[in-house]
């Protein structure tokens, strides 16, 4: 398991996007040198979790719950071969393209070493959004998405460091429930009634998704 490559984004000015003044920092491209990664502070203040990354609508991205963005190589291959086109390290707007790492199947709380300092704790799926599709260029490309269910994870800062290209990508904790981020995923689209399964992970799920899990449960029991 490994590190293909750290992808950073600028701000760009699109027509895609909601963002007040127009910008995205979606379009990431991999790094050529080691990259600092740090716990960016809370999300609406806090940007991302990687020196040199823009994120410009903090309304949605950025903090310290979605501070590192990890897709797999085979999902963007999977991507690939359906979309018939190529898809390069940092397309989907990741940070981390990693090789030989089931993200989507990783466990909420599952903790990384990456390289030999950083430690990320894997905290919930990313959504599709507006910005995603214009960025892709795909019709339909939210719902297409949502649909295969392999969203990539979101990760929190646990320890930081410097991370780049080609390190190594270790499990060093994976809890005991089954909360996986596919699992998450699905229960914050298109299965609502999976919720309450989203509660064996506790307080390493994203604080979002915890309190949707929670406030589910309760309109149950009412």
């Amino acid at each position: 398991m490994k590190l293909l490559s750290v992808n950073l984004g600028r701000p760009r000015a699109v027509p895609y996007t909601d963002q007040a003044e127009g910008l995205t920092g979606i379009d990431k491209r991999p790094a050529d040198g080691p990259v600092r990664v740090a716990a960016p502070g809370p999300k609406g203040t806090g940007g991302s979790g990687l020196a040199g990354d823009a994120v410009c609508d903090r309304r949605h991205h950025g903090g310290d719950d979605q501070a590192v963005y990890a897709v797999a190589r085979e999902d963007l291959d999977d991507w690939e071969r359906e979309l018939g086109r190529a898809l390069a390290n940092g397309m989907f707007g990741e940070n981390l393209t990693t090789l030989g790492v089931d993200v989507s199947g990783a466990r909420i709380g599952e903790r990384w070493r990456v390289g030999r300092a950083v430690v990320l704790e894997v905290t919930c799926g990313r959504i599709p959004c507006r910005t995603f599709q214009g960025h892709l260029g795909e019709s339909r490309w939210v719902q297409r998405f949502t649909h295969k269910g392999a969203p990539g994870a979101y990760l929190r800062v646990i320890e930081p460091g410097e991370i780049r290209a080609g390190d190594p990508v270790e499990i060093v904790h994976r809890p005991d429930h089954d909360v996986t981020v596919a699992l998450q995923f699905r229960a914050s689209t298109t299965e609502r009634e999976l919720l309450p399964r989203l509660l064996p992970a506790g307080e390493a799920l994203h604080p979002e998704s915890l309190a949707a899990a929670r406030k589910y449960v309760e309109q149950q029991r009412s």
